[in-house]
């Protein structure tokens, strides 16, 4: 396990926890809303959850209201790197 989340990791997420399946490249090339992709604020939610649950340390409470995975992953990252 890494202490950084990638866009692979994160588009498993988004279809565990979600149900939505979304290419990693589609979350690598445009900085598509979370909303236009389907994941809605209660999906989001499910994935900090599996997060904190997956490495034992609460996420930024910002995290949850990310608007692109990018903004998501640059505030989830930043917390993993800041308690490594």
């Amino acid at each position: 396990m890494t202490d950084r989340i990638t866009v692979e990791e994160l588009s498993e997420l988004m279809k565990k926890c979600t149900g939505v399946t979304v290419a990693p490249e589609e979350l690598r090339r445009d900085e598509s809303a979370f909303e236009s992709l389907g994941v809605d604020s209660l999906g989001l939610l499910g994935i900090v959850g599996e997060l904190e649950n997956r490495y034992g340390t609460p996420m930024p409470t910002d995290a949850e209201r990310s608007k692109t995975p990018r903004q998501f992953l640059d505030l989830v990252n930043g917390a993993l790197m800041a308690g490594a």
